[in-house]
């Protein structure tokens, strides 16, 4: 099954550090330099340090608002000076706490009529006032343009998962068609041989015996392939996504040993450890394994010999399955599809396979799959 991304949860974008230190450097410099000359061209005054104090404390007006906000208006109030003050109010507007932002713009202009000396209104009028409104009107466009974009961007997060789930349903769709429409083809071929394979059977004291075995075995291979891909087909087409479920029976080992031999291949086997303990995701997958790796040696080297080594873990199971050389076919079909299947069930399970050509001229299959320590393996 396909994975599903995650959404991504939108995040406004962060303002760059060199950005934010060159507003503090600045703010600073043109504070220090007013309280500088209304200090009386004193540099290391207490107005001088004052400001500078509010400038810095500006670093913390995203993390704590009132460790920013009282320097500033103390400093506005006090001795006039502005800067700091109104990087204030674009804050707190910017982040909609407009509240915030009147009770400091009210508390300096209010403070500072106490001090005539440094007054904020003076010649000028209302000019100030006006210029802390547009301060904060531009940090209301500000946040309004940030929080546009974060839901724009979450939007466009949505609309990619919806599109990827989709997708991931056409998919689904499809394979399920494909899966009836070789159910349709496939089973319709495996009930007439099973059907004349049972005619053959009632007259099978007339036939040889090889080839009453032989007919015997192509009876029982074509009613096991027709039950398999029902239950195949039953699982993709189960409305609850269960998966493929468990055949009634599973097959052993040995029952496939038995049947290789019977239609000439000659195996030799070497199996153990206790299957029982595995689960059956594991023991089918080992079944799978050993399964491929026969039919391709009877299709691909007619003939030779089979070598099958397999060991249930824990802590891993194993399966080497090696072939000789055998009578030279004609490849008349494509193929490798088996072992392409086989990967994705192995890697599923976080095994390793290999296939290759052995030193011998051969053929070798060898498959890693580890098995949990503890399991029951009922089926």
């Amino acid at each position: 099954m396909a994975t599903r991304s995650n959404p991504v949860t939108a995040v406004p974008p962060r303002t760059r550090w060199w950005v934010e230190a060159a507003l503090l450097v600045a703010v600073s410099l043109l504070s220090a330099q007013e309280a500088y000359v209304r200090a009386g061209g004193v540099v290391l005054s207490p107005q001088v340090g004052a400001v500078l104090l509010a400038g810095i404390a500006l670093a913390w007006r995203g993390r704590n608002l009132a460790v920013a906000a009282v320097p500033a208006v103390l400093v506005a109030a006090v001795l006039g000076t502005v800067l700091p003050l109104l990087v204030v109010l674009y804050s707190c507007a910017k982040r909609g706490r407009l509240v915030v932002a009147a009770v400091c713009a009210v508390a300096a202009m209010g403070g500072n009529l106490l001090q005539p000396q440094h007054s904020l209104w003076g010649t000028r009028v209302y000019g100030l006032v006006l210029l802390l409104v547009a301060v904060a009107a531009l940090g209301m466009w500000a946040g309004g343009h940030r929080r546009l974009v974060a839901s724009l961007a979450a939007q466009v997060d949505q609309l990619r998962v919806e599109r990827e789930l989709r997708a991931e349903q056409a998919r689904l769709t499809e394979r399920g068609r494909v899966a009836a429409e070789l159910h349709d083809s496939l089973a319709h071929s495996l009930s007439v041989l099973a059907l004349h394979t049972g005619a053959l059977q009632r007259h099978s004291a007339e036939l040889p015996p090889q080839v009453a075995d032989r007919i015997d075995l192509l009876r029982v291979t074509s009613t096991e392939a027709l039950r398999d891909l029902r239950d195949v087909l039953a699982g993709l087409r189960s409305p609850d996504g269960g998966g493929v479920p468990e055949p009634r029976r599973m097959r052993d080992l040995e029952a496939l040993f038995a049947e290789a031999r019977a239609a000439g291949q000659p195996v030799a086997a070497e199996v153990s450890g206790d299957a029982a303990e595995l689960p059956f995701s594991h023991r089918l997958a080992i079944y799978r394994l050993v399964q491929e790796a026969l039919t391709n040696a009877r299709k691909h080297a007619p003939g030779s010999a089979v070598r099958v080594r397999v060991r249930h873990g824990p802590p891993e199971s194993t399966v080497d399955v090696e072939n000789d050389v055998g009578a030279p076919v004609e490849r008349d079909s494509p193929s490798g599809y088996g072992l392409v299947g086989l990967a994705e069930r192995v890697d599923a399970l976080h095994g390793t396979l290999e296939h290759g050509p052995s030193g011998t001229g051969g053929w070798r299959l060898s498959a890693r799959i580890p098995a949990p320590a503890h399991s029951s393996g009922a089926a």
